[in-house]
């Protein structure tokens, strides 16, 4: 991108709600590099829109039989009448098939029927309007069938998209009208053809700022509702999320998936002798040199009180062991009396440890952090140690 446009760029987010800053910018350009948290979500209210939209139009569509039986002449009211249940029955097939719980993959082919539908009607409509020479009314309601693209354009603002989307999208609605101008090539009068295409072009890039601006109001939200105040670590909440859409691609690629429950030592001591605010500090000290310590698609999450979760995809136990020995050797911070901030640590990996889902493996990781804790604290268990009957002491975990 050059450095003007950029520039222009930047000045438009600056004009869209949800108070999206720059490094978040790209995300309302292309969905490459949003957080799995944000498509499962976005992906979530997509397959709701389409599945909404599609009972409307499965309702709406046959309808209007009644009127071209009426006003056209019967035998082309008959074929789109046809061409209309057929569509309806397009469209009562896209609701029920499609559920919440998609990927966004399965959302965007879910936009793509949505769209494909109408689009093929439109064409199939316009062939048919071809073949009949209609007057008064009946060219009115013929008229009617041409204003079909500038309904998909408009149905785009209801969609939060991305720039790339938006125009993914609304180009199958503009080539159904240029390919409408194309097979009447000989009768159709290029400036109006044109003025009624400038006018979808328009359409489209109003739809395309509602998508966007839907998406940076959707990113604000999403950024307030997944992140801990205090700490910046992912909320229990949106945690569990990314634990079960980890669990889920883990399962599916039958690759490793390892979580560790990681519980400060005499928390409560801390507050109680210095105050909350001491508290405070050493939960933000010990976050900030976690992460410090994280690769890119590591999770941390703060589950509660002095209690964090620390989710590895694609990690081993043995591996994790060594990620936390490195963490534990790098320091947690220091408690306000000076002396280092311990903790005690629960290690599970649901396929070492035969777990059958996300929930099993969190309760596996919990217990092993309590056992910790009664074993002596600043301590870490894990399933091989537990084999070996023996605790990850400091020295062990400086060592590894």
């Amino acid at each position: 991108m050059s450095g003007l446009s950029r520039q222009l760029w930047l000045k438009l987010v600056g004009l869209l709600p949800g108070e999206v800053n720059h490094s978040e910018a790209r995300w309302l350009l292309s969905p490459h590099g949003h957080m799995p948290l944000m498509n499962g979500r976005r992906a979530r209210i997509i397959v709701n829109r389409v599945r909404l939209v599609a009972c409307l139009f499965a309702i709406l569509t046959p309808l209007w039989i009644v009127v071209d039986l009426l006003v056209l002449p019967l035998a082309l009211s008959w074929q789109l009448a046809v061409a209309r249940i057929v569509a309806s029955l397009a469209f009562f097939g896209l609701h029920r098939h499609y559920r919440a719980y998609s990927s966004l993959l399965q959302a965007w082919g879910g936009m793509v029927c949505l769209f494909a539908i109408p689009s093929v009607f439109y064409v199939v409509s316009h062939l048919l309007l071809l073949n009949h020479h209609l007057e008064g009314i009946s060219a009115a309601i013929g008229t009617g069938y041409a204003f079909l693209p500038f309904v998909l354009l408009a149905g785009l603002a209801i969609f939060p998209l991305t720039l790339t989307e938006s125009l993914g999208f609304a180009l199958p609605a503009l080539a159904a009208h240029m390919l409408g101008g194309m097979l009447e090539w000989t009768t159709v009068d290029w400036p109006s053809f044109w003025g009624s295409f400038w006018l979808q072009v328009l359409i489209a890039g109003v739809a395309a700022l509602a998508c966007i601006s839907q998406l940076a109001f959707m990113i604000a939200l999403v950024q307030q509702a997944v992140r801990d105040p205090l700490t910046g670590a992912f909320s229990r909440r949106s945690g569990e999320e990314v634990l079960e859409l980890q669990a889920t691609l883990a399962m599916r690629c039958q690759s490793p998936l390892c979580v560790a429950f990681i519980d400060i030592d005499h928390f409560k001591t801390i507050n109680d002798h210095y105050g909350h605010h001491a508290g405070d500090l050493a939960l933000q000290v010990l976050a900030e040199r976690v992460v410090d310590q994280l690769r890119k698609g590591d999770v941390l999450v703060r589950w509660g009180g002095e209690e964090f979760l620390l989710l590895l995809p694609n990690t081993t136990a043995s591996q994790a062991v060594h990620a936390l020995g490195r963490l534990r050797q790098a320091g947690l911070g220091l408690r306000p009396d000076g002396q280092p901030l311990t903790a005690s640590i629960g290690v599970a990996e649901w396929q070492e440890d035969s777990v059958n889902d996300w929930r099993q493996l969190l309760e596996l990781a919990d217990s092993r952090m309590y056992q910790a804790k009664q074993s002596g604290r600043n301590r870490l268990v894990g399933r091989d140690l537990e084999q070996h009957g023996w605790l990850l002491s400091p020295a062990v975990s400086a060592a590894a």
